[in-house]
């Protein structure tokens, strides 16, 4: 009831406190120029995987009744569930090598703060709950349409009723605590690069890079 509330109003403030004061922070920090085989399979698996997997969660919210008359039929209520699963399982995957890529590599592990681990820990939490929610307590894409929307709508609309999640496992619980959390702590890491649109990509002219050699 309180703590969503805390996490969001704190990301939006400091969110903006870093765009007036240090625009040019919000950025990923890309450490590939230091090692890119590993970054390549484990952000393409990530960001794969939990892109689709965020946009199934925002079409539930916003068509909360189209989504539970898609899944109305087994068959699909069966495809619904693997694809996700799948989705799941492929951002687990690429977590664990940034994860191993920022401890077992000497480059980047020079350059990989506190908070980068904290991050990633929190990501795989996230990724790991939701799947024990998967597997565990089965069908989450159905019944959460009658628990964790109705319940986030409420905080929406500022009328918090928690009485639809407050018999949820401890799992599920986490699953969205953690949630909450990592927005809070969005405008302190390099996730904030998420609401940087680049746009002026479309249209600006090719960069032209020389590569320096010294002897």
């Amino acid at each position: 009831a309180i703590f969503p509330y805390i996490s969001i109003v704190l990301s939006i403030v400091f969110t903006i406190y870093r765009y007036k004061t240090n625009l040019y922070s919000i950025t990923s920090f890309s450490s590939e120029i230091l090692e890119s085989k590993k970054l390549y399979w484990g952000a393409m698996s990530w960001h794969y995987g939990i892109v689709i997997i965020l946009l199934f969660h925002f079409l539930a919210l916003i068509f909360p009744g189209l989504i539970k008359d898609l899944l109305g039929n087994l068959t699909r209520l069966y495809i619904y569930e693997i694809i996700g699963l799948g989705l799941a399982i492929s951002s687990l995957i690429g977590l664990v090598i940034l994860l191993i890529r920022r401890i077992i590599d000497k480059k980047v592990n020079r350059i990989t703060g506190i908070i980068h681990y904290i991050v990633l820990v929190l990501l795989l939490i996230q990724v790991l709950t939701g799947i024990d929610i998967s597997v565990s307590k089965r069908f989450g894409s159905l019944w959460s349409l009658d628990t964790a929307v109705p319940w986030l709508l409420s905080l929406i609309k500022l009328n918090p009723k928690i009485d639809f999640i407050t018999n949820l496992p401890f799992t599920v619980k986490l699953h969205f605590f953690n949630a909450f959390l990592i927005i809070m702590l969005l405008p302190f890491t390099k996730l904030i690069h998420i609401l940087s649109l680049p746009i002026s990509y479309l249209t600006r002219p090719y960069q032209i890079v020389i590569w320096n050699r010294r002897s």
